[in-house]
């Protein structure tokens, strides 16, 4: 699932690797350590990384068919939460990553996708300061010890990728 598949309409077409699971962020439970670096601006040739640290706690939720997690940081002097909530469809073995934060508090757009070879691909369509764009996760477990998970945004149907956004994990406890 490493390219982006769209159909005549323009929407994204997701096939789930075979490997699929709900096992697939099982490396994430507990708390982490994350280290946090950021475009300051994105969509604009912006070429500033801003770097912060986060910590983040992981558990399982709905008998392990879903997981959520509690992302805290400070963000310009101020108290900054995060929450994600991933769910594992077993008819259509995609995940649902649904994000919301203390900033916006409400659920973006979820990204589906799955694992493949240890590396989870997801997409969805979304807007970005009134720009249509695809937005891209992916989740690279190889190293399940130091997990990084990167964020990009397409604004021409993903032809091109903006990568604005990496954090890079460490064991807390």
């Amino acid at each position: 699932m490493e390219q982006i598949q769209l159909n005549a309409a323009g929407e994204v077409i997701l096939t789930p690797a075979a490997s699929s699971s709900q096992h697939d962020f099982d490396f994430l439970q507990g708390s982490w350590l994350v280290h946090n670096r950021k475009l300051k601006t994105r969509l604009n040739g912006c070429t500033e990384w801003v770097e912060f640290p986060a910590t983040q706690e992981f558990w399982k939720v709905l008998q392990g068919m879903g997981n959520t997690d509690r992302f805290i940081t400070v963000v310009d002097g101020k108290p900054f939460e995060g929450l994600t909530l991933r769910l594992f469809n077993p008819a259509t073995r995609l995940w649902s990553i649904y994000w919301a934060d203390s900033n916006v508090v409400a659920l973006d757009p979820p990204v589906l996708g799955s694992f493949q070879d240890n590396i989870g691909h997801f997409f969805t369509r979304d807007t970005f300061n009134g720009i249509p764009i695809i937005v891209r996760f992916q989740w690279d477990a190889t190293n399940p010890a130091q997990p990084v998970w990167s964020q990009a945004f397409s604004n021409d149907q993903g032809q091109t990728w903006e990568w604005n956004w990496y954090m890079y994990f460490t064991k807390a406890d």
